[in-house]
């Protein structure tokens, strides 16, 4: 019969996996135009056709009709898809009805364990999803969808099966902490303010930029011509002096005739003899005046 579990199939949370949905809902659906329409000698291959045809998720609407998800949900756990299969269709992600029926049919059969570990990902698709419920159609989003499979006890018009506290199975079974998206992207914000160890290293001087460094500190020091105009004037007498105090200091220490002239006067207007002898010449030569 196209209403039976095939044979084979196995016990899911220790009964009929048909009896997860509720008995009134599951006749409302064996006698709705859909099921016996569209739904006969379905596959685990060919109801991908059904399903990438949804507009809507929902349970019942109107006067307690069935949706078509609700029927196709009825169709996965007549068929038991494999696991493998189930993950393809949530690997599809240009069908987003698909991957809500694949991930609804996950949250009924599967272990909490497993269903922790592949529905939390997909709370990273942000799409808009119809909902289909009594009231009519209204606007949600995939992730919320995920969110109501994790957190709600009745999505769908279906009671859920109830999950192992998720801190529980982090103890016990050693499910790894969620990271939600917003913790990864802080994450991701501070690793690339922190400078990696690359940039560290291209901050470093090149042999290149040190020359050209110390190019510019040997072009930014005074030029001589340009220290002569930095240098105040002076007189005469006093550019003398600072010549005389060079290298070129004669180590004779000769006094010329005019200065030898000047010093004969001093010595006959009353002037002390060493002040004019300080001024006495060591070479033998003896002036024109003194002859």
């Amino acid at each position: 019969m196209a209403n039976s579990t095939l044979k084979g199939s196995l016990a899911i949370h220790g009964g009929n996996p048909q009896f997860l949905i509720e008995k009134v809902i599951r006749a409302r659906i064996y006698d709705s135009i859909y099921w016996k329409e569209q739904c006969f000698a379905l596959t685990a291959e060919s109801i991908i056709d059904k399903a990438i045809t949804l507009d809507s998720v929902g349970g019942v609407y109107g006067n307690q009709k069935p949706t078509e998800f609700l029927s196709l949900t009825l169709k996965l756990l007549t068929l038991q898809p494999e696991k493998a299969i189930l993950l393809e269709y949530l690997r599809a992600e240009e069908f987003k009805y698909l991957r809500a029926l694949a991930a609804f049919y996950i949250r009924l059969t599967f272990k909490s364990f497993d269903v922790y570990e592949i529905l939390e990902p997909l709370m990273k698709d942000y799409r808009k999803l119809r909902t289909r419920d009594i009231g009519g159609y209204h606007l949600s989003y995939f992730d919320e969808f995920i969110d109501q499979l994790l957190t709600e006890e009745r999505v769908c018009e279906v009671i859920l099966p109830r999950l192992t506290r998720r801190d529980i199975l982090e103890e016990t079974e050693g499910l790894p902490k969620r990271t939600s998206f917003l913790e990864e992207t802080l994450q991701s914000d501070r690793g690339s303010r922190s400078p990696s160890p690359v940039r560290r290293r291209n901050r470093s001087i090149s042999p290149d930029r040190m020359s050209a460094a110390s190019y510019r500190s040997r072009s930014r020091s005074i030029s001589p011509d340009r220290e002569a105009d930095f240098i105040p004037s002076r007189t005469p007498s006093e550019a003398y002096a600072s010549e005389g105090d060079g290298g070129y200091r004669s180590r004779s220490p000769s006094v010329s005739p005019d200065r030898e002239i000047g010093q004969a006067k001093r010595n006959d207007d009353g002037m002390d003899v060493d002040d004019a002898t300080s001024y006495r010449s060591r070479s033998r030569s003896v002036s024109l005046d003194r002859q």
